[in-house]
């Protein structure tokens, strides 16, 4: 089967359950060979450890990071707990969102070996191998399975070999080389004249059921939306480089009236003049593919981010006296419908430059005609004035919570219909994937001429997850029952057992959306917050830069209130620059967090997989005579933590074990109590008359 067959989407509706687990075999390892036959472009070392751009990491982490996902994943799923190389697996856990294009990344890593890290990609391999082997698979895979962790692994790697791709093409020339697995197209010809068709108005229905998915999505594609376009004119054909040569000759990069405030302040910060990969040369303007550069092929997509594509189109409105403008998200879909191209989910897509099915480029822009367009999918990504947003009865999946979650900002816009590289999911037209307009992929765009401005989603300023809802009102709401706030007492019970004690740096672990980190600052001069969550590290990180959140409570059933709270009403806005705020997980992490004068590990040990670790690493983080202060309701639960790993609150010997018996016995070689154990109360509220009242026993810990 040729390669790129290999590389589609994996129907889960296979009867014969050995079949399904050779696809999906013969799917992972596909793609962990094209993953790594893409770093075979890389020269030497320097390139792997050069950034391409500032503001990503450097290449050396993409090629560890896929394989990390898997581990992690499985550890986190509960698929197999062995871990294959920890450092390794929290050095390349977490890579950068490109949030901001001034948020220079300058933190320095000391990164391994690249053969360290092609030996460490090996080893995943035989081990993922192996889990594949042994997971039983009984029943459909579907959302709630283990196997759609596997698959989200796959996947993931897939938008990596994409966007990989793009930091390769930023690379510099000489750190690349070419071969003839991602040799681009050769042809090239004529620009077309442009034209527009005329699209019909239409209603129809977006959404994918999670009880009935056919293949794999990301969470985003899942719940329901009821689009109803109006009439509109769409471009046959993507913006080809010769169109957009009369924005950039015509002065659009220079006329500021051309952007958006947001698309000028990008502007005048990265002093861009043409597109990213157009290179002016004495004889002309030529094009950086991956790994070498060609003389310009006017008739092939131009390549931008959002911004730049905006700005040219008003540009063009202004030249032609028509609402010329991106599409929107349901237009994009209208425009697909129109053309006969299917949703992708189970029905095939018409030939395109899509997959790698042809060559590792683009292609002339009226090479693929779908109906009475061309390239509606495939050749390059397509921006939308669409941002990003959940459907109704949008969730996250448990393995992946902030794969989508941190785009719901108004900042994120839409991408559309894949390039010459997407695989999977990625090619599907009912995938929703979405950027930073200052972005750069291999994207480009449509244009739409319409009376009127695209519908837009209710972007609400409201946090509205439940769960991290309920933990903003724990920690910045309201008290109830006259009893204190809870993270502020711990807080207040650190600095007073620290008396006496150098109090330079903190670590607040489990800090969940903040609270405890924040009081912490106004006596350390650093304090640290890690969370698991990046939805809870998301307000913390929020309330570091507008110094406020607001968010939903439910009252009761459906009915909410409406809640805003700033770190100024609680006398905390003088100390938001001795706060840091990280993913991370307790039991694994990197190796640059320690050297502290206190941890605090609020209502933490009992929702850890592994709290015997935990303890018994804590003390590396922790200076000699710093104070770990530990704070748990002592709750075992065997949904957090399973029954062996218990530490305490079982019969042994036949005698009562309690968590603090099993304190003892973990951290007794390292530390010594301080003090007796405490009980602090705290309350949670539910709903408005619904609330959890519980007494955590807090125990304060000296590092020998």
């Amino acid at each position: 089967m040729p390669v790129a067959e290999l590389l589609r989407q994996i129907p889960l509706e296979l009867p014969d359950p050995e079949r399904l687990r050779d696809s999906i075999r013969q799917a992972f390892h596909v793609t962990f060979d094209s993953y790594e036959s893409l770093f075979t472009l890389l020269r030497n070392d320097e390139a792997y450890l050069r950034k391409p751009i500032a503001l990503r990491h450097p290449l050396i982490f993409y090629l560890g990071h896929t394989a990390t996902f898997f581990i992690n994943k499985f550890v986190l799923a509960g698929i197999d707990s062995r871990r294959v190389d920890p450092r390794l697996e929290s050095m390349f856990a977490v890579g950068v969102d490109e949030m901001s294009w001034d948020d220079l990344d300058d933190r320095q890593y000391a990164w391994p070996r690249v053969e360290d890290v092609w030996a460490y990609r090996t080893k995943v391999r035989e081990h993922v191998d192996t889990v594949l082997d042994r997971l039983p698979l009984n029943g459909p895979v579907g959302w709630d399975s283990p196997w759609w962790v596997v698959l989200m692994g796959i996947e993931h790697e897939r938008i990596h070999l994409e966007t990989s791709s793009v930091l390769i093409r930023q690379q510099k020339l000489d750190l690349v080389c070419a071969n003839a697995a991602w040799a681009p197209c050769r042809e090239t010809g004529d620009a077309p004249v442009p034209e527009f068709v005329d699209i019909p108005p239409l209603r129809f229905r977006l959404g994918r059921e999670r009880a009935d998915p056919g293949c794999y999505g990301w969470d985003n594609e899942f719940g329901e939306h009821q689009a109803s376009t109006d009439a509109f004119r769409a471009g046959r054909y993507l913006v080809s480089n010769h169109e957009f040569l009369a924005f950039v000759t015509d002065g659009g990069y220079q006329n500021d009236r051309y952007w958006t405030e947001e698309g000028l302040a990008w502007k005048r910060f990265a002093k861009v003049e043409h597109p990213e990969f157009w290179i002016r040369h004495a004889d002309g303007w030529r094009l950086r593919l991956l790994a070498e550069e060609t003389p310009m092929p006017w008739d092939w997509p131009v390549e931008t981010n959002a911004h730049e594509a905006k700005a040219f189109c008003n540009w063009m409105a202004s030249e032609t006296g028509l609402g010329i403008r991106l599409p929107g998200e349901d237009e994009w879909h209208a425009l697909r419908i129109h053309a006969g191209v299917p949703d992708g989910v189970r029905e095939p897509l018409p030939k395109a430059q899509i997959g790698l099915a042809q060559q590792a480029s683009s292609c002339p822009v009226t090479r693929h005609a779908h109906g009475p367009l061309c390239d509606v999918v495939g050749n390059v990504w397509q921006w939308c004035e669409t941002p990003m947003h959940p459907f109704a009865g949008f969730a996250v999946h448990p393995a992946y919570d902030d794969f989508t979650t941190p785009t719901f900002d108004g900042r994120h816009a839409l991408i559309k219909g894949g390039s010459w590289i997407s695989c999977g999911n990625l090619a599907e037209p009912a995938s929703r994937y979405a950027f930073r307009r200052h972005f750069f992929q291999h994207a480009g765009f449509r244009y739409v001429a319409a009376e009127r401005p695209p519908s837009m989603p209710r972007l609400s300023r409201y946090e509205d997850d439940a769960q991290v809802a309920q933990y903003c009102e724990f920690h910045w709401g309201d008290t109830f029952f006259e009893v204190p706030n809870f993270p502020k007492a711990l807080a207040h019970l650190c600095v007073q057992a620290m008396e006496g004690r150098p109090m330079h740096r903190a670590l607040d672990l489990g800090c969940a959306t903040g609270r405890a980190t924040f009081e912490l600052a106004r006596s350390f001069q650093q304090v640290t917050g890690i969370d698991f969550s990046a939805r809870f590290i998301s307000v913390g990180d929020r309330l570091l830069r507008d110094g406020c959140i607001r968010y939903t409570v439910i009252d009761e059933g459906e009915l909410v209130g409406y809640r805003e709270h700033t770190l100024a009403e609680h006398g905390l806005q003088a100390f938001g620059s001795r706060v840091t705020f990280f993913q991370g997980d307790a039991c694994n992490l990197r190796t640059v967090f320690t050297g502290y004068d206190l941890v605090l590990a609020a209502n933490l040990i009992d929702r850890l997989d592994n709290p015997r670790l935990f303890l018994q690493e804590i003390h590396r983080r922790i200076n000699r005579g710093g104070l770990l202060v530990i704070a748990s309701p002592c709750t075992w639960l065997e949904e957090h933590t399973p029954r062996a790993n218990w530490i305490g609150g079982f019969k042994q010997d036949g005698e009562s074990f309690t968590t603090l018996d099993g304190l003892h016995a973990l951290l007794d070689a390292n530390f010594e109590q301080f003090g007796p154990a405490h009980n602090v109360p705290f309350v949670i509220r539910e709903t408005r008359r619904k609330f959890q009242h519980t007494v955590s026993e807090v125990t304060i810990w000296s590092r020998r």
